[in-house]
C-alpha cells in the first residue's frame, strides 16, 4: 500500500467551512492512489466549544491529578475525529475512526506529556487493507497499564510522525492554517517568504525557537527515520514546505545541504529577564547554585542563561514571573526583573566558523535603536534579548539584513 498520513490541527477543523477544505485534501491523496491516515487536534483554538483550553476550564480551581485531566483533555480528540469521519461518509468515502491507544500509541505513564514508545500497527493496518481512509484522534495514547495519557502541546504532530514512522509512509503531510514555514513570522514580518525546503536541522531549531509551525518532537522522530515531512495549507492546494531530502538507495529520506547561511528568525515572547547580583556574598558560588536549585525545586524551568562570578541572569516566561521573584526573595535574594521581553533568534545551520553574522546582527538592530539586553550562541544559533515592544522592529531588520525576502541567507546592507 501507497500510505499517507495527514496531520489537520485545530483551525484546520475548527468549522464545517474549513473542514470542507481538509476532506478536499483528504480526497486528493485517495485520487493520487493513497491509503491515508487522518490525525487531527481538537476542534479550534482557546474558547472554542472542545478545543483543549476550553476543556481545562471546565474544571473547578482544584488540585485535580494529571491522570483525571488527560481523561478529560482527550475527548476534544475523539470528538474531532468522529466528526470528521461523519465528514467522509457523508461525501461518500469509507473511513473508520480510531482513538489513539485503539491506532495502537503505547507512552510513557508521564500524564499530560507522556512520550511515545511504540506504535503497534496490526490495528491501523487492518483498517487500512478495508478502506482508504483512517481517521486517529492524535494527541494521546495509552500506557503499559492501560492508563490514557496526553502527549503535551504539539502532541498531534508528534502522533503523526510517529504513526508516518511506525507504517513506513510514503509521506506525512502537517497541515495548518499557513502555506509552510516562512524565513520568520508573517504576521510581523511584511517579506517573509515561504522556505520550499529546508533540513531537518533547520526546522528543528526554527521550532525549538518559537516557531509554532510544527513541534520540534516530530522533527526529532521524522528525523531518525528518515521520513518525507511536509507542512502545508489546509486552504490552498500549495506544496508548502518540504523538510529533509530526496530517497536515499535503502528507500529512506536523506537530509539535504541547504547551502544557506541563515535559514530563519524565530521569536519567543513575552518572556521575563531576571538578574542577581550574587558580587556582595562572601561565596558567590554558592549563591548561584541556590539559585537554580531554588528554581528546580519550585518547577520553574529557566532559559537564556547567563552565569559569571558576579551576576546570575535567565529568563522565565512572563507568566510565572511573580512566582519566581517570590521565590528568589525568600532565600534572602533582590532579583531586578524586566518584563516584557522577547528572545530573537537567528538560525542557520552552516553559520559555524563563518565570521561576522554577529556583528551583522549588532549592525541591523543598532540601524533600528533596538537595544540588546543579552545574547548567546550556539553552533546553530544566536540569540538577542530585546525589549517586546521592539520585535517587530528587530524582525525585519534582521530579516532585511539576511536578504532573506530572497531566500539567501545572505548579508545584503554593509
Amino acid at each position: 500500500m501507497k500510505i499517507a498520513v495527514q496531520k489537520f490541527g485545530g483551525t484546520s477543523v475548527a468549522d464545517e467551512t474549513i473542514r470542507q477544505q481538509a476532506l478536499q485534501r483528504i480526497q486528493e491523496a485517495v485520487a493520487e492512489g493513497y491509503r491515508v491516515v487522518v490525525v487531527v487536534s481538537a476542534m479550534g483554538r482557546k474558547g472554542a466549544p472542545y478545543a483543549t483550553d476550553t476543556l481545562l476550564s471546565l474544571i473547578p480551581p482544584v488540585e485535580l491529578p494529571e491522570r483525571e485531566k488527560d481523561l478529560l483533555l482527550v475527548c476534544g480528540e475523539i470528538i474531532s475525529a468522529v466528526v470528521m469521519t461523519a465528514s467522509l461518509h457523508q461525501a461518500g468515502i469509507d473511513g473508520a475512526c480510531l482513538s489513539g491507544w485503539q491506532a495502537g500509541i503505547i507512552t510513557s505513564s508521564h500524564f499530560g506529556d507522556a512520550r511515545i514508545i511504540r506504535v503497534e500497527t496490526e490495528r491501523l493496518s487492518m483498517e487500512l487493507q478495508q478502506r482508504p481512509v483512517v481517521v486517529v484522534a492524535g494527541f494521546q495514547g495509552m500506557d503499559e497499564k492501560g492508563e490514557i495519557t496526553t502527549l503535551g502541546r504539539g502532541g498531534s504532530d508528534t502522533s503523526a510522525v510517529a504513526i508516518g514512522a511506525a507504517l513506513k509512509a510514503d509521506v506525512v503531510d502537517i497541515f495548518t492554517d499557513v502555506e509552510g514555514i516562512y524565513t520568520a513570522d508573517p504576521r510581523l514580518v511584511t517579506d517573509a517568504k515561504i522556505l520550499n525546503k529546508v533540513t531537518y536541522r533547520e526546522v528543528s531549531q526554527l521550532a525549538l525557537e518559537g516557531a509554532k509551525v510544527i513541534h520540534p518532537r516530530a522533527v526529532e522522530i521524522a528525523m531518525k527515520h528518515r521520513l518525507a515531512l511536509r507542512v502545508r495549507s489546509t486552504e490552498k492546494a500549495s506544496k508548502g514546505t518540504s523538510i529533509g531530502g530526496t530517497k536515499d538507495m535503502a528507500g529512506g529520506t536523506m537530509d539535504f545541504c541547504s547551502g544557506r547561511l541563515i535559514t530563519g528568525i524565530a521569536h519567543t515572547a513575552p518572556i521575563t529577564q531576571i538578574k542577581i547580583d550574587i558580587s556582595p556574598w562572601p561565596d558567590p558560588r554558592a549563591i548561584s547554585q541556590q539559585v537554580f536549585l531554588a528554581m528546580a525545586d519550585a518547577g520553574i524551568s529557566v532559559d537564556f542563561i547567563n552565569v559569571s562570578p558576579k551576576v546570575v541572569i535567565f529568563t522565565v516566561p512572563d507568566e510565572v514571573t511573580a512566582k519566581a521573584t517570590r521565590v528568589l526573595e525568600e532565600q534572602g535574594l533582590c532579583p531586578e526583573v524586566h518584563q516584557e521581553c522577547a528572545k530573537v533568534a537567528v538560525v542557520g545551520v552552516n553559520m559555524t566558523g563563518v565570521p561576522g553574522v554577529m556583528a551583522q546582527i549588532v549592525v541591523a538592530l543598532n540601524r533600528e535603536n533596538v537595544q540588546i539586553l543579552q545574547s548567546a550562541d550556539s553552533y546553530t544559533t544566536i540569540w538577542c534579548l530585546i525589549r517586546a515592544r521592539d520585535l517587530a522592529k528587530a524582525l525585519n531588520a534582521l530579516h532585511r539584513q539576511f536578504c532573506l525576502e530572497a531566500e539567501t541567507g545572505q548579508t545584503c546592507y554593509p
